[in-house]
């Protein structure tokens, strides 16, 4: 990956409906050059997907919850499945320490957080969890490359 791939890649996290004209513009190449590169960067998995960035709140999703877990190992298969399908879960992290995974839950209030617990517990995977909630978001953007 070289400048050119960083700076496609920048314009596209800001905007990823930016026209490729605009972006060749902005890199200093052919508007069929970019359009090359952002294909070889999708095929190479450094662009992994195109999406929007829909408002939590206007979707109803007010609340963050930022929940640690502990799973039981023999549960942790199931679990993987679980997390990557839940519609809740935004974000699910593997983690060293004294837990085994982080989870971004976005819910409509609280008695949602409950529930979600409640699952998890009913599915066997939870030995133990902590959960916080986020009070404000100071700062929640794309990766961009620098």
């Amino acid at each position: 990956m070289d400048e050119y791939d960083r700076q496609i890649i920048g314009h596209l996290a800001q905007d990823a409906r930016r026209p490729l004209t605009e972006i060749a513009v902005a890199v200093g190449l052919s508007t069929s050059a970019v359009n090359e590169r952002v294909r070889r960067l999708v095929a190479q998995g450094a662009i992994r997907r195109f999406t929007l960035d829909a408002a939590p709140e206007a979707l109803g999703l007010p609340v963050l919850a930022l929940i640690w877990v502990a799973i039981r190992h023999e549960h942790e298969p199931a679990f993987r499945i679980f997390a990557a399908d839940h519609p809740g879960i935004t974000e699910c992290h593997h983690v060293t320490g004294a837990w085994s995974y982080l989870i971004h839950l976005r819910v409509s209030g609280l008695d949602g957080v409950e529930r979600f617990l409640a699952e998890m517990k009913g599915q066997g995977f939870l030995e133990r969890s902590e959960t916080m909630l986020a009070l404000s978001t100071i700062r929640s953007a794309p990766l961009v490359p620098r």
